[in-house]
């Protein structure tokens, strides 16, 4: 039990800089824009096509 609590102190310790740098919100705002950015071609022209 002292081991497992002692892991997660391990793991929560490791990804708190992350966390407060904001690293994973920034990661994911950009695979987003990524993902708007290779669409929204495709989406303008059914847009104004129709």
């Amino acid at each position: 039990m002292t081991a497992a609590f002692l892991a997660l102190v391990v793991a929560l310790g490791v990804l708190w800089r992350p966390l407060e740098g904001g690293l994973f919100v920034e990661h994911a705002l950009m695979a987003a824009s990524h993902h708007v950015q290779g669409t929204a071609p495709g989406g303008v022209a059914d847009v104004f096509l129709y």
